[in-house]
C-alpha cells in the first residue's frame, strides 16, 4: 500500500534525494568528468542518466563499474529502508566493497552529541539550495534537556566558603630587663 505525501513533501523528498544522489556521484565519478545527473521517473522505473566526458571510464569494461555501482546503492537504500541501523548498513556495504578487491573505502558516520542539527533542501526554479541547521545544545546531568556528559571543557566555579575569622592567639608580654651597657 502506497503512503500519502503531499505535494509539497514530494517535492523535497526528491530534491533530497537528487542532492544526495548527485554528490555521491560528484565523488565516485570526479576523475571521469562527470558533469551532472538527470533523474527520470516513470510508474515502471527510475531512470538515472548520468552525464560525463569520459562515459567509458563510467561504464567500465562491459559495463561492470556501473553495475557495481547500481548494486552498492541498492544494497544500501534496501537495508536502510528495512530498518537497519545506519552504521550496521555501512559496515556491511563496506565489508561487502573490500572482500571483493577494493585497495580502500571510506564511509564516513558521524554524530556529534552535543550538536541538534537539521538539513533541509528546497527546490527552487535556479536549483537546489540547502539549508543547514546547527544548534549546540548544554550539558544536562539529567539528560532531558541535552548530554549527560559534560563538555571536557567546563570549567566549574564553585562560590567561596564561609571563613571563620582567624583569631590570633594572645601573646604573653613578660617583663624582661635588658641591661644597659655602657
Amino acid at each position: 500500500m502506497a503512503t500519502q505525501m503531499s505535494k509539497k513533501r514530494k517535492f523535497v523528498a526528491d530534491g533530497v534525494f537528487f542532492a544526495e544522489l548527485n554528490e555521491v556521484l560528484t565523488r565516485e565519478l570526479a576523475e571521469d568528468g562527470y558533469s551532472g545527473v538527470e533523474v527520470r521517473v516513470t510508474p515502471m522505473r527510475t531512470e538515472i542518466i548520468i552525464r560525463a566526458t569520459r562515459t567509458q571510464n563510467v561504464l567500465g569494461e562491459k559495463g561492470r563499474r556501473i553495475r557495481e555501482l547500481t548494486s552498492v546503492a541498492e544494497s544500501l537504500r534496501y537495508k536502510l529502508l528495512g530498518g537497519l541501523a545506519v552504521r550496521r548498513a555501512c559496515y556491511g556495504v563496506l565489508r561487502f566493497i573490500m572482500e571483493s578487491g577494493a585497495k580502500g573505502c571510506e564511509v564516513i558516520v558521524s554524530v556529534n552529541e552535543y550538536i541538534d542539527s537539521a538539513v533541509r533542501h528546497v527546490l527552487l526554479r535556479q536549483g537546489v539550495l540547502g539549508i543547514k541547521v546547527k544548534i549546540m545544545l548544554d550539558w544536562d546531568p539529567k539528560g532531558k534537556q541535552g548530554p549527560t556528559t559534560p563538555l571536557p571543557d567546563l570549567v566549574t566555579i564553585h562560590p567561596p566558603k564561609e571563613e571563620e575569622e582567624y583569631m590570633r592567639p594572645p601573646v604573653m608580654t613578660t617583663e624582661i630587663e635588658v641591661p644597659v651597657v655602657p
